[in-house]
């Protein structure tokens, strides 16, 4: 088994035992294959003399030559995936096993080469040449990272002691599962050819292209070369040749069928990590070339990257602005893009920010650790950028024109993220997997402080509370963000957590340091990391948690250990209850702050979104933190007393419950109500306020919109009553804020009148308190005085445009009977007066020029389209009002598309649609009929036909002239499902299916195959052999991953437990009856609902028994083509679903005798002798006999035990699930021979069956194994 050689003498080395001081590669890729050879060179430093066997990483391929300093060396290598086999559902046991290994971080070594005898291995002089080639080596950068001192500063480990080995590899991959991505070489796929590699700093499975030390932290210098054909024309000539020589008799040329004649002749791009160095034609075929990098900074194997194509070539330093020019000099860093034909538009609207980002980090936090950064977009990308050494590749899902403006923020802050890793990712690394939150913290911390920059700090602070808020509701019952580094190839969410909260931790860290300090610190620790792994005091630049915490503890001038005991090794958010009270005789204010984490309910119904990582996650035996009582720190409590004077208080909170009393220092009462009364009145009688009331004109700068007695009127607007005003007079403050530093992720409950969280609103200028009052206010009950104060907020343009959103989604709440739908009114009045011709319910012809306007232009539909009555139904008034602005849309004087515009209205009528009250065909009463609410349905249905088939229009015009991503048909298509989830349309699956196909573009299959999983793919057992199809056989790696989330929430329906059909219940003489059920039934509906292992018997007690479910899982298991990360998903299946087997009962036929012969590796060969059995009980004296004639003819005992047993005639089959005596006891496939009258057991089926214990009873031999335990 490879791993298990010891070094032979000597004293136990830890780690390798060597250093890989530099690595050589060379590839050829060969595109009508889909396959690479290769060859290697690894130059390596052996840490003692006893050094004998030199361990290497290497899988799916083939090794065709190797030696060691040129003498041919002792080899063991066996390819793991070749052994990745599953010989039937329930034997999952042993390939889980193996898949594990695979997916460590630093994977156990599948090469094992030994030192020949005659290769010596020498100690040096230090002054010799060789000592000082290798010195020269290590100087630039490879240092020893396995067991040398903790600082590469030492003097020791700068002399090479012993002489190098140079390891020299020839190999091929024939079936790249892993590693590299081929696009545009299937038959019938018209997209241009090109490949990747899917190297991932998060979500991924190592280097497996070449023979390498595939370590993080093993880190050399590299050269790499990369042969390709020179052209497209010359990739299809040479496949055509292929197929109709070795695969076809047709001599038809293929190239017609992929490319035209224009195509032919663009030329073939590389783009690898380091710098080019050289680019020549293959002297003895013209057509290829070889085109040579060099890295000169030392990396490990998996941050090397390279893609392969007709690119176009974009130099992005000409959109550097010329003062930047000027302040760089000659240290710009030169940056350069590549796309495929004909996107390059695209990419230079996409990567207008990327010259000034990349000049922001260098100046902010420290000069760029490569020479030159590139950028190359390709298509089926796993991930939205794969960062790999001064290389990033990018899917070509990020590139958008510049008519489209809805996705810029989300491509930018995904694109300076892989332009941060550079930084961060790359350049450092974790040492450890738990160490990974440094890594993508720091990353994506940088990459907002630059978006600060870019959009403004309003937008940075609001997303950033918009994380905390989600944040504190992800993170419950998850590990701490330190522990989740153990389990990142377990989900690719749980990278996605780390990104998500640690930046978060890092903001709040930099808050309450900054405080301490009064100046920014994070950005000066984050540059003195940079410097240190420079400088090499972070030894082979691998970052550990407790260094990032001395550098926080150093520059923040604190101790840090209960902030990171808390945020980083702890999990959860806190939760805070505080209440206040003004206390007049002390003239303090009495406040009590009270943490309540732990008394949140603990059962909460699971997610489908996450169900399938929370059945890893329980198979794995990943738990979740514990839940900690006291979150400890300073917090600001900062009170706006009657004057309008912030007083900031600063108070300790230690305990679970913390009193304090604050000081109070206006001597006068509040005023400002009445002050701003008189200015009211001032204003309509025009006369001139005074000075004074001037400044607190200012004050109230924000909602101060509507104010006049005839907008009151016509906006049907509620003011504050008479005793509301009078309790405001009385008030000795306007508000308090919590937490006004933004130093917690939590969330905060205060309690306070309504009136204070509306002058908090309206007054404090910070977004994050103006989003703090929107959500108190939002979560009352409807009232007119509400519905008001969001309205005048939605029409105030001053206010940033996010609270403005917030306050239009707000509006729905208010939209009820009870006020008379003034929250309905508003929000069509507010839609009117902002997009309308004066005066009129017609829209104006679109203008998205002003960006803030165009995302309330999307949100006011989406919040009208949530308007019900009291009985659930959408009124009329809601579907014909969305129904003409989608109808009269104009977008001819726009400068912008309008594609996400329609999409979103299409999206909101259907929603709007979806209210809708079941009525039953009951006989009417003449007396009762109600002629207008016959015409009133008659006129609805109409209007549901009209909306139907104008979403078809936008369909059908797609496919005509394609809309950006296809968000027409993606939106008709959703629309579509959730209609007939609904049931206003018929469920008819061929809507979805044609879309399902190859060739169509990949976000529509995708969202095709989301609809049908919505409409319960598990009904129809032919979708669910064509989903597990294309999912474990696609060519495209995203679209695999993509349907692998979607297969989670297909199962998750089948555990929690359909949703019952509605049946109308028995009602007699106006009593209903009901069913009662059983406290059980109750509890087991209530147990898959909330807990996973309630949800995972329930899966298996619904699914294990399907047997077409069961071939498709095991066929996809087995497919060529899928990566050891989606098989380990299918393996996680496997476990979840079927019990493990690990023995299998067989029935021998009589009357003749079977032999059975061992083949090894847990292979068993039965076949029948020629001796016939002639009684039913074989003596006790012939079976000693036979064992005394087998000893004396000296031969070996056999290694598994059999044992005969006779079964009674007439008796029942036995179980077929054996009792597990080992957990590590291989494998067993025997065909199942007593199926056929005249078994053949020479042949062996090409397909493996599962075996299984033939039904019936007596008269036949159990043959019971018992494998790897030692004969007596």
């Amino acid at each position: 088994m490879p791993g298990v050689v010891d070094t032979p003498g000597g004293p136990l080395w830890p780690g390798l035992g060597f250093t890989v001081a530099h690595q050589k590669v060379e590839l050829e890729i060969d595109f009508a294959t889909r396959s690479l050879k290769g060859k290697t060179e690894i130059t390596i430093h052996p840490h003692h003399k006893e050094l004998r066997v030199i361990r290497l990483n290497f899988r799916q391929g083939e090794l065709k030559r190797l030696n060691v300093n040129g003498k041919a060396p002792t080899i063991k290598y066996a390819d793991p995936y070749e052994s990745l086999q599953l010989y039937g559902p329930h034997y999952h046991q042993r390939l889980s096993s193996k898949i594990e290994g695979l997916l460590k971080t630093s994977p156990e070594p599948d090469l094992l080469v030994t030192i020949p005898k005659s290769v010596r291995i020498e100690e040096l002089d230090p002054f010799s040449q060789e000592a000082q080639d290798q010195m020269t080596l290590r100087a630039s950068g490879a240092d020893d990272q396995t067991d040398g001192p903790l600082s590469s500063k030492a003097a020791e480990t700068s002399l090479p002691r012993f002489s190098a080995l140079t390891v020299y590899i020839e190999f091929t991959i024939e079936n790249i599962r892993d590693g590299l991505q081929f696009v545009g070489v299937d038959n019938g796929d018209r997209r241009y050819p090109h490949a990747y590699t899917t190297n991932s700093l998060g979500y991924g499975a190592g280097s497996p292209l070449f023979p390498c030390v595939d370590d993080p932290l093993s880190r050399c210098t590299w050269e790499v070369s990369v042969k390709c054909p020179c052209s497209l024309g010359d990739i299809f000539d040479r496949k055509s040749r292929d197929q109709s020589g070795a695969y076809r008799s047709k001599s038809t040329p293929g190239g017609s069928r992929f490319i035209s004649s224009d195509d032919e002749t663009l030329d073939l791009s590389v783009v690898c990590s380091g710098d080019m160095t050289d680019e020549i034609v293959d002297p003895r075929d013209p057509s290829k070339k070889t085109v040579s990098f060099a890295c000169v900074s030392p990396l490990s194997a998996k941050q090397i990257g390279f893609a392969v194509g007709p690119f176009e070539y974009i130099n992005l330093s000409d959109f550097r602005e010329s003062d930047q020019d000027e302040q760089l000099g000659q240290n710009a860093i030169p940056l350069h893009a590549f796309c495929l034909p004909g996107r390059g538009d695209e990419v230079r609207n996409t990567c207008f920010p990327m010259a000034k980002a990349i000049d922001f980090l260098s100046l902010t936090y420290g000069s760029y650790p490569f020479a030159s950064y590139k950028m190359c977009f390709v298509d089926d990308s796993p991930e939205n950028t794969l960062p790999t050494a001064c290389l990033s590749i990018c899917s070509n899902h990020l590139l958008f024109p510049e008519d489209i403006i809805d996705p810029m923020y989300d491509s930018t802050r995904a694109l300076v993220h892989a332009l941060s890793c550079q930084w961060i990712g790359v350049n450092i690394v974790p040492k450890e997997p738990v160490d990974t939150w440094v890594t993508v913290g720091v990353a994506w911390y940088i990459t907002d402080t630059f978006l600060r920059k870019l959009c403004g700090n309003n937008e940075y602070r609001f997303r950033l509370k918009q994380m905390s808020d989600r944040v504190c509701d992800l993170d419950y019952e998850r590990p701490s963000i330190y522990d989740m580094g153990n389990i990142l190839n377990l989900d690719p969410s749980e990278i996605e957590f780390i990104a998500l909260k640690a930046p978060l931790v890092l903001f709040i860290l930099d808050r309450r340091l900054t405080k301490a300090s009064g100046k920014a610190t994070m950005s000066r620790i984050i540059s003195r990391m940079f410097l240190n792994a420079r400088m090499g005091d972070i030894p082979n630049g691998a970052v550990t948690s407790s260094q990032f915490q001395k550098i926080c503890e150093r520059l923040g001038h604190a101790k840090l250990d209960t902030f990171f005991q808390q945020w980083v090794y702890g999990a959860g958010c806190p939760r805070f209850q505080a209440t206040q009270r003004f206390n007049k005789k002390k003239l303090v204010v009495e406040m009590m702050i009270k943490q309540v984490q732990a008394e949140q309910p603990s059962a909460r119904d699971l997610d489908k979104n996450t169900f399938m990582r929370d059945v890893k996650e329980e198979i794995r035996g990943v738990y979740a933190g514990n839940i900690q009582p006291v979150f400890s720190g300073s917090m600001t409590i900062r009170i706006h007393e009657a004057d309008g004077t912030p007083y900031e208080h600063i108070v300790e909170i230690k305990e679970g419950v913390t009193k304090f009393d604050i000081p109070y220092n206006t001597k006068y009462k509040r005023l400002k109500r009445n002050k701003r009364q008189k200015e009211r009145a001032a204003a309509v009688s025009g006369g001139d306020p005074n000075a004074e009331t001037q400044e607190d004109v200012l004050l109230y700068c924000l909602g101060d919109v509507l104010q006049t007695e005839e907008e009151m009127q016509e906006w049907r607007l509620a003011d504050w009553s008479k005793e509301d005003e009078d309790r405001m007079g009385q008030e000795s403050y306007e508000w308090i804020r919590m937490d006004a530093d933004f130093e917690w992720i939590c969330k905060l409950s205060l309690v306070m009148p309504g009136y204070m969280y509306l002058s908090q609103l309206q007054q404090d200028r910070d977004v994050v308190a103006q989003l703090e009052s929107l959500q108190y206010m939002a979560a009352q009950r409807e009232h007119p005085l509400i519905s008001t104060i969001f309205v005048r907020t939605l029409m105030d343009r001053r206010y940033f445009y996010g609270i403005r959103e917030a306050a239009a989604r707000a509006l729905v709440k208010h939209a009820k009977e009870e006020i008379n739908w003034l929250g309905l009114f508003h929000l069509e009045r507010a839609f009117q007066e902002l997009f309308c011709l004066p005066g009129s319910p017609m829209t104006r012809s679109n203008d998205f020029s002003d960006r803030a306007a165009y995302v309330l232009q999307l949100a006011i539909p989406e919040a009208i389209s949530k308007v019900r009555d009291n009985d659930g139904k959408t009124p009329l008034r809601v579907k014909r009002f969305l129904y003409d602005k989608l109808k009269f849309n104009d977008n001819s004087n726009n400068e912008y598309s309008d594609n996400f515009y329609v999409a979103t209205l299409m999206q909101s009528l259907c929603h709007a649609m979806l209210g809708k009250v079941e009525t039953r065909d009951v006989d009417v009463d003449v007396d009762d009929f109600d002629m207008e609410r016959m015409l009133e349905t008659q006129a609805e249905e109409q209007l549901e036909k009209d909306a139907i088939a104008e979403f078809d229009r936008y369909r059908r015009m797609d496919e005509w002239s394609s809309s950006f991503q296809n968000v027409y048909s993606r939106a008709a298509l959703r629309c579509q499902m959730q209609l007939m989830r609904a049931k206003i349309l018929d469920v008819d699956i061929m809507q979805f299916l044609p879309y399902t196909r190859a060739g169509t573009y990949d976000l529509l299959r995708a969202d095709a195959f989301e609809c049908l999983v919505e409409l319960d793919i598990f009904k129809s057992p032919e979708l669910v052999k064509w989903f597990m199809f294309t999912m474990s056989s696609d060519s495209s790696l995203w679209l695999r991953r993509r349907l692998h989330d979607l297969f989670g929430k297909a199962l998750a329906p089948v555990a929690f437990g359909r949703e019952p059909e509605n049946e109308p219940s028995a009602n007699v003489d106006g009593l209903i009856i009901e069913q009662e059920s059983s406290t059980k039934v109750r509890q087991a509906d209530l147990a898959r609902k909330q807990t996973v292992t309630g949800a995972i018997e329930a899966l298996k007690a619904e699914i294990s028994g399907d047997q077409n479910f069961k071939e498709c899982l095991w066929a996809a298991c087995n497919s060529p083509g899928i990566g050891i990360l989606e098989l380990s998903v299918f393996a996680d299946l496997c476990k979840v679903l079927y019990d493990s087997v690990t023995s299998v009962m067989v029935k021998l036929k009589y009357p003749r005798y079977w032999q059975v012969k061992h083949l090894g590796k847990g292979r068993m060969h039965f076949s029948r002798s020629s001796r016939i059995r002639t009684t039913l009980n074989p003596s006790k004296d012939a079976s000693t006999a036979g064992k005394r004639k087998r000893e004396e003819n000296g031969m070996p005992p056999p290694g598994p035990r059999i044992t005969f047993k006779q079964s009674k005639l007439g008796s029942s089959t036995p179980s077929a699930t054996p009792h597990l005596n080992s957990p590590a006891i291989p494998k067993l496939h025997i065909p199942n021979l007593s199926a056929s009258p005249a078994p053949q057991p020479q042949k062996t089926p090409a397909t493996p069956s599962t075996p299984s214990t033939p039904s019936g009873g007596g008269g036949g031999l159990k043959l019971k194994l018992k494998i790897g335990q030692k004969p007596k």
